[in-house]
């Protein structure tokens, strides 16, 4: 029995065809990002030369409209396929930015914000959707925790590298970078044209010709929609470190504004650094993915949890320092252990013929969170800097305790990363088998 299982195992972590190109692609697209993101308004505004009132109104408007597009995105990754529409909005965010700088009139900037916009907000439904495409078992969660570490490390990257090109040549240097960006997307994209997916599967073949029903095969599909509830919950804390932490920081515990940059770095360095090591042991330990990322959000739960006693304590300034750090460090391990098995989880979970709808629903889940959390935490603050963690510690928890009881009405091959005859004394769940023939006809 053990020799089957490691011959699986082995099997189910092949190398996907254009792995490298894909990668790199990836972390190429990531410094293009890091270049502009921690900028944006500032990015945009010098660009342009519109006021920075104007570009904050411009942004947030295409933001919301490019949330809109994602299950269209959705639609067209089942009609198309994840590559060719990866390839596009590729394209399409290299034409963007190649041409911000020539969008000096509001007109022209909105009209080129909001083609980058759709682009950029559907680019994760595709992305998730393509790794689903070109991979199958344990090499989904290893590509997983690659795309994640590789984002974290060229974003980094992309940042430090346009800090130092301002530092040398002023906020004029802006305009090569949009440029420099609309390169570096182009690139990505042709390397990731060199990725061939795998054989379509027996699902995709057993639907070919049957009537589309379009996302009533997502809103029927119970166990998936409270997948994407629980994630939801978990992307809740996902977006603590960059919107919650700071203004705790600074409000509740009156520590110097630094320290914010202290724990970006630190767990940006973690993510790029240990990111794929973290997510092979877990893999090779054989847990099942709704477990693992179950995990993930017990520690998440952790690091909030030990916030409000922080908050509590209000210790001296070097205490405070030591504990946030420990929090960050701790907070940042929940990161690294949920996103790869909750990621693989909610690809390998989708059905082949609709699993750009599937991801396009699931995705929603993390934009409505980000999009939530800026004005819930600030809400929760005002009354008391304990609160919003008191908050996040119960939505992990109850994260993680729906993880655990939806696993039983999950496919098989999602919740495992082997294939589920491999996994010695696995048998399929008593809801695999209404669950998979009903969404295989839809």
């Amino acid at each position: 029995m053990a020799v089957f299982r490691g011959r699986a195992s082995k099997a189910g972590e092949a190398k996907v065809a254009g792995e490298r190109s894909l990668l790199l692609g990836i972390g190429i697209s990531a410094i293009g990002i890091g270049m502009y993101v921690p900028f944006s308004l500032v990015f945009f505004h010098h660009v342009t030369g519109l006021s920075f009132t104007l570009v904050g109104l411009v942004m947030t408007v295409t933001g919301v409209a490019g949330l809109a597009f994602m299950p269209l995105a959705g639609s067209a990754v089942d009609r198309f396929g994840a590559k060719r529409v990866n390839l596009v909005l590729y394209g399409i965010r290299a034409l963007g930015f190649a041409l911000y700088p020539f969008a000096s009139s509001p007109a022209a900037f909105a009209a080129v914000a909001l083609v980058t916009a759709l682009a950029d907000r559907s680019f994760s439904v595709v992305q998730q959707s393509l790794i689903g495409e070109v991979a199958r078992g344990a090499a989904r969660d290893r590509l997983q925790a690659s795309t994640r570490a590789l984002q974290n490390a060229g974003m980094g990257a992309g940042a430090l590298l346009v800090s130092g090109v301002l530092a040398l040549w002023g906020t004029g240097a802006f305009t090569h970078t949009a440029w420099a960006n609309s390169l570096a997307f182009a690139l990505a994209g042709l390397l990731v044209g060199r990725v061939r997916p795998v054989p379509a599967g027996e699902a995709r073949a057993a639907t070919a010709g049957r009537p589309d029903a379009g996302y009533r095969t997502v809103l029927r599909d119970r166990p998936f929609l409270g997948l994407t509830a629980a994630n939801f919950l978990t992307a809740l804390g996902y977006s603590a470190l960059s919107v919650l932490f700071p203004l705790y920081l600074s409000t509740w515990l009156a520590a110097p504004d630094s320290l914010t940059g202290a724990a970006f770095t630190l767990n940006t360095a973690l993510c790029a650094g240990i990111g794929v090591l973290v997510a092979g042991r877990v893999r090779r330990s054989g847990a099942r993915r709704t477990r693992s990322a179950a995990l993930g959000s017990l520690l998440f739960a952790a690091a909030f949890a030990g916030q409000v006693v922080l908050g509590t304590l209000r210790p001296g300034q070097g205490a405070t320092l030591a504990a946030l750090l420990v929090i960050v460090v701790v907070y940042t391990l929940g990161e690294l252990v949920h996103s790869p098995s909750g990621g693989a989880l909610s690809v390998s979970a989708a059905p082949e013929p609709v699993r750009g709808r599937y991801l396009a629903t699931y995705q929603l889940s993390y934009s409505l969170a980000t999009a939530l959390a800026p004005s819930l935490f600030t809400a929760l603050l005002a009354v008391d800097g304990r609160l919003p963690w008191a908050v996040l510690t119960a939505a992990a928890l109850g994260a993680a305790l729906a993880l655990v009881r939806l696993e039983r009405h999950l496919p098989a091959e999602a919740v495992h990363a082997e294939p589920p005859a491999a996994v010695a004394g696995a048998t399929p769940a008593a809801g695999d088998a209404d669950r998979r023939p009903a969404t295989a006809t839809a």
